[in-house]
């Protein structure tokens, strides 16, 4: 028999595991939610006094109430910012914990508080100030029913329980949020399994892709006691499919599940297999962080700035720039008469978009002041999640911005990014393109999360009428360039590339943008 113990994430309680436990009891196992100070019904406390160790007690506490004597394996199930009082109680009884699951949550560290895993950013920088001035008293409000997607991805969730997560829902205690957790080791060593919810936007595969660029802070995630598991839905999955999540939950128990490929074993991982089109070896010319592929021609040509996507950790190596796919596009650019250029930008997590942007901003301004490239005729082309980097071009493009372009990419804020009402939207910001021509290179086999941003984007150029030309890769996949077969993708590749190479050397329609300067272009993309 297994005794599962479980802990909700913010705002809710024991109330949300309903389903689920009834489900794992008939089973045949046991199933407690942990009621947590200061947040469930019968635990009320003042808010000052309750911290992240006071819940770390709350489960302690529900270990200890297992009989020891008894044959029962105990396993801790931590949903959200519940996943942190787990681990800390894990660390304080690793021998009574047969096994940790991670419930579509983050890895916490030790030294660092829940604060690192809120999804909204801004509200995770303000409440980081307010840390910082010592301030650790207070709640933080529970989202009305129309912000819980901002706490991530309500697909699947029907109207009726949304109401009832709503009305159910309590204030957090800041304290839970700003103390730090504090680990000393041995929950290393207890076997863990990460349960994915592929609608809030992380599927295995990306894992899997993140552990292949070489971070090796997820290196321990290839280990054999390491399972994960999928389930297609959104960030509450004890809510929309709680069958399915006491199904996975008494498998994990198992040891079931799928592991991931350690870095280096096997093929090459996705973005390190080769370019699908046979390019010449150009040699390139290497900047700080900017590389430039000239074509053999005379007088300034026109340039494709290829900006890669991520997040990519920021000790990853290769880098981006010497990526196969990214090397090909720039070396597919230079045959076609036009300059390459590839670029390191510092997107390593959701919250770096802001610097990210300005690192390609620099780095289009460096090529434009290369001799070789006509500062006049310039394009740029996004990759993945360098897709809402877009939005800042596409909503003041500049007079010398003769096209856009994009393969595979991410083009809205996805649920569990905390990004909503930042102005990385190019969904939004289609609406002010104008006359710049945009072509799209579209995955027909699209996870659905990033096909949903891509179709919202087409609607929306549709509506405004804007220049898009969509370029189809119907059997493709997310990095179709390295993943699928070449004769699938050959034949969009080089339409996209040539169509780009039209843009930049015919003249443009209308009248064109007024041109800016720099200073101007980065003043206009500051936060508002």
């Amino acid at each position: 028999m297994t005794v599962f113990i479980m802990v909700a994430g913010v705002f809710t309680g024991v109330h949300v595991w309903q389903e689920t436990a009834a489900r794992l009891v008939a089973a045949g196992n046991e199933a407690h939610a942990v009621p947590l100070t200061g947040v469930d019904a019968g635990r009320l406390a003042a808010s000052a006094r309750v911290g992240l160790e006071t819940h770390i007690a709350d489960v302690t506490a529900a270990i200890d109430a297992v009989d020891p004597a008894s044959d029962r394996e105990i396993v801790l199930v931590g949903h959200d910012y519940g996943i942190h009082p787990v681990l800390g109680a894990a660390d304080r009884r690793p021998q009574r914990v047969a096994r940790v699951v991670y419930l579509d949550c983050g890895m916490p560290q030790n030294g660092v508080p829940a604060l690192a895993a809120v999804p909204d950013h801004a509200l995770r920088t303000r409440l980081a100030e307010r840390a910082r001035c010592g301030e650790h008293e207070g709640e933080l409000a529970p989202p009305s029913r129309d912000e819980w997607q901002r706490w991530g991805s309500t697909a699947g969730v029907s109207g009726a329980a949304l109401e009832r997560l709503t009305s159910l829902a309590v204030p957090q205690p800041l304290g839970t949020l700003l103390q730090p957790l504090r680990l000393t080791g041995p929950v290393a060593a207890v076997p863990t399994t990460g349960v994915l919810c592929t609608r809030n936007g992380v599927s295995i595969d990306l894992v899997q892709r993140l552990v292949d660029f070489g971070d090796p802070a997820l290196t321990a995630l290839t280990g054999s006691q390491v399972t994960f598991f999928e389930l297609p839905t959104g960030h509450w999955p004890m809510l929309s499919c709680p069958a399915e999540l006491a199904n996975v939950l008494s498998r994990a128990a198992a040891g079931e599940g799928r592991t991931l490929r350690p870095v280096g074993a096997g093929a090459p991982p996705a973005h390190l297999r080769p370019f699908p089109l046979d390019v010449p070896e150009l040699p390139r010319d290497r900047g700080e962080h900017v590389d430039l592929y000239a074509p053999d021609a005379e007088g300034p040509r026109p340039a494709v700035v290829f900006v890669h996507g991520g997040p990519v950790p920021a000790g990853a190596r290769p880098a981006p720039r010497d990526w196969p796919t990214l090397v090909g596009y720039a070396r597919l650019a230079a045959t076609e008469g036009m300059v390459g250029v590839t670029l390191d930008h510092r997107l390593h997590d959701i919250a770096d978009y802001e610097r990210a942007a300005e690192d390609v901003a620099a780095a289009v301004e460096l090529a434009r002041a290369d001799p070789r490239v006509d500062a006049d005729r310039v394009a740029l082309w996004f990759f993945s999640g360098g897709g809402p980097l877009a939005a800042d071009w596409l909503e003041r493009p500049p007079a010398w911005l003769r096209c856009l372009a994009a393969s595979y990419p991410i083009l809205a804020p996805l649920p569990d990014w905390g990004l909503t009402g930042s102005r990385f939207h190019p969904a939004r910001a289609v609406a002010h393109a104008g006359a710049l021509p945009v072509v799209l290179l579209r995955a027909g086999r699209e996870t659905p999360e990033i096909a949903a941003t891509v179709e919202a984007f087409v609607t929306a150029a549709e509506d405004c009428g804007a220049r898009l030309e969509v370029v189809d890769v119907p059997n493709g996949h997310h990095g179709f360039e390295t993943l699928d077969a070449p004769e699938e993708v050959r034949p969009a590749l080089r339409h996209a590339m040539r169509s780009v190479a039209t843009h930049l050397t015919s003249r443009p329609p209308g009248r064109a943008p007024r041109q800016v300067s720099p200073a101007e272009a980065l003043k206009a993309r500051a936060p508002r």
